[in-house]
């Protein structure tokens, strides 16, 4: 498993009962977590004072419930800074354990003898964007949601990072790449973290398991012949990383050669020594 263990500002304290108490810099939140399908006492007191607690219906959705938390608040992953703020469907903008392959990517860039072109696709808020940019890379991100992409940009000012080279999309991803190939425009890196379930900003139906191998091909003819990289990222539990694997090696390796990694992330739960699984990642790698 790829785990995300160089945080300072987050952590998973512990988990039970289908919940994670987390701390978010200075604040603590509880929120549900469909791989805690555990149940185990809940001795640490901040279970019960958090900052912030996420309580899901069970007619689908929830609401949040507040004791002293601000509207907004940063925290730090190295030197990248990140804004964050509850919003809908428990979320807080950052999903933590993509350190993990913020730091594989980063130390791809960082060794290669040019600047490389990276597109990010469902690039959401900016994690892996800004983790690229400050590598060196010349980046382009792309999300069909506009509030997502302005966030991003805060992010990115946040950060310091905003005056580096870096075009900022709100697309239909499937769309923007078929537009890409017919302009000829090609990329070094490539990274995707595509949602479950989406539509576009002109109601595009999005459905993982029907579109994911279909794009994967067709965005692999935006690599130039000498690319570095190629990561994607899923939460569906279906998508297995044996599965992101062949996946890859079908569409990208048979072409270009390099190798390919697929493997769980996670990230650590302090209470406790184990690993909270958090989904799963492909990567790609041409040496």
């Amino acid at each position: 498993m790829w785990i995300a263990d160089n945080w300072k500002d987050y952590e998973v304290i512990d988990t039970s009962g289908g919940e994670k108490l987390e701390r978010w810099g200075d604040f603590f939140l509880v929120r549900p977590d469909p791989q805690v399908i555990w149940d185990t006492p809940k001795k640490i007191n901040k279970w019960y004072k958090p900052n912030g607690h996420y309580h899901r219906s069970k007619k689908g959705g929830g609401e949040w419930e507040f004791f002293d938390l601000p509207k907004q608040w940063q925290i730090n992953y190295k030197d990248l800074v990140f804004n964050l703020k509850p919003f809908s469907f428990k979320h807080t903008g950052l999903f933590p354990e993509q350190a993990t392959n913020w730091d594989w990517f980063s130390s791809i860039i960082k060794k290669s003898d040019r600047p490389l072109k990276v597109l990010n696709l469902f690039a959401y808020t900016g994690g892996a964007t800004l983790a690229a940019l400050s590598s060196g890379a010349h980046v382009t991100h792309v999300d069909a949601s506009k509030g997502m992409v302005n966030w991003a940009k805060e992010n990115a000012t946040s950060s310091n990072l905003d005056h580096l080279p870096v075009r900022w999309l709100v697309d239909d991803c499937v769309k923007f790449v078929q537009r890409e190939i017919r302009r000829g425009n090609t990329y070094d890196g490539i990274i995707m973290d595509p949602p479950s379930y989406g539509r576009g900003p002109k109601g595009e139906i999005w459905k993982i398991e029907e579109s994911i191998f279909p794009f994967i091909e067709l965005t692999a003819k935006l690599l130039t012949k000498d690319s570095k990289f190629f990561l994607i990222n899923s939460y569906t539990t279906g998508l297995q990383p044996a599965v992101l694997s062949y996946m890859i090696n079908t569409s990208i390796v048979k072409r270009f050669g390099g190798k390919v990694e697929a493997n769980e992330i996670g990230l650590p739960v302090s209470s406790n020594g184990l690993v909270l699984p958090c989904g799963a990642s492909g990567r790609w790698i041409n040496d």
